[in-house]
């Protein structure tokens, strides 16, 4: 009897393990695919300039992204594996487009060094997450208030255009981001103590997961840039 519940136990830490596993999967993949999408569009100045120039386009880019998160996340029950892995795909490459706007900004190396530091907060704040025993709920419904504040910030600074205003909305976002990661990495990981029993839900799952905290990753990156990013001349 207390073989049987220790193997149990064990096939449900390696299965949420291997879960988990997928999730950090599809999130490095999206992460390559925007990175690799965003420098090739860069190198590529005519392509650059036209999708730059070309305010229709950029902004219609930027709509695309908003309605495809919104699409996956609502629409993740009905559409089958394929779709929902292709969505995600499509999503990070059109993020490529947007944010080979970067290049042309900041000093490549600036870029380099930011982008090793997001890494290395998402690491930590990612194993928090997952081996805390904490439970992260409130804290995280804090911070999604926090973000929603953020987000209204944003836009009224849109019209205002404060630079000192611009730098508080990113020094609270990067502290709001890196709580988001241990909160949605918990979050992920409880799900897949409630979804083992359904495993042909488990690879949308994984994808959803992995769209939630390459968010995390690609808001915590832009924000840091803007606060230590070197700017060209």
């Amino acid at each position: 009897m207390f073989d049987n519940q220790n193997y149990v136990e064990r096939y449900q830490l390696s299965s949420i393990s291997n879960f988990m596993y997928k999730v950090y999967g599809w999130m490095t993949a999206g992460l390559s695919i925007t990175a690799f999408t965003a420098y090739s569009i860069y190198d590529q100045q005519a392509l650059f300039q036209a999708i730059i120039q070309n305010k229709i386009l950029f902004f219609g880019i930027l709509i695309a992204q908003i309605v495809l998160v919104i699409g996956l996340s609502a629409l993740i029950n009905k559409i089958n594996f394929f779709f929902a892995a292709t969505g995600f795909v499509v999503y990070s490459a059109l993020v490529g487009v947007t944010l080979s706007v970067i290049f042309a900004v900041y000093q490549i190396q600036s870029i380099y060094m930011v982008f090793g530091l997001t890494a290395g907060i998402f690491l930590i704040m990612a194993l928090y997450g997952y081996f805390t025993k904490a439970d992260l709920t409130s804290v995280g419904n804090l911070l999604l208030m926090l973000l929603l504040g953020i987000i209204l910030c944003s836009v009224v600074n849109i019209f205002v255009h404060s630079k000192m205003f611009d730098f508080v909305i990113s020094f609270i976002s990067v502290i709001v981001f890196t709580g988001l990661i241990a909160y949605d990495v918990q979050k992920i990981k409880y799900l897949a103590v409630e979804m083992q029993s359904h495993n042909e839900s488990m690879g949308k799952i994984a994808i959803i997961g992995a769209l939630t905290i390459y968010l995390d990753f690609i808001n915590l990156f832009l924000n840091l840039l803007n606060l230590l990013g070197k700017r060209k001349d």
